[in-house]
């Protein structure tokens, strides 16, 4: 793994596979938001100022809600750049490149951080 057109070649193809899986997965969901338009199933608009829970979330997917679909779309988008730093740590250790692993593990880990811890800090709850 020498060749940093190789590393190029393989970030660039984790970056479009899940700009592409996440696509799939918003379309399907407003698939799905269409066609539950009219019927009693349906989600009013009302409801999306709801906090969402992952229990609601997760019942949402098993029970193939359009807006939970949708939401595991964005969080797919999300994920992306993220899965691409922590792929690059690999990358930059397989290259036996020290400097650059520990600076993509602390873009990984603030990262990580930012995604996963401030929603419990009181300053950033709404």
């Amino acid at each position: 793994m020498r060749d940093s057109e190789s590393m190029a070649d393989i970030i660039s193809k984790v970056l479009r596979i899940g700009v592409v899986l996440s696509a799939a997965i918003i379309i399907f969901g407003v698939i799905l938001l269409v066609g539950t338009i009219g019927s009693s199933d349906a989600t009013p608009l009302q409801n999306l100022k709801q906090v969402p829970t992952w229990g609601g979330f997760l019942n949402g997917l098993g029970s193939l809600q359009a807006y939970s679909v949708i939401e595991l779309g964005a969080i797919a988008l999300i994920a992306t750049p993220v899965s691409r730093v922590f792929i690059s740590v690999f990358l930059f250790a397989a290259q036996k490149d020290r400097l650059y692993t520990l600076i993509t593990l602390t873009v990984l880990a603030v990262l990580l951080f930012s995604i996963l811890a401030t929603p419990f800090i009181p300053l950033f709850q709404g």
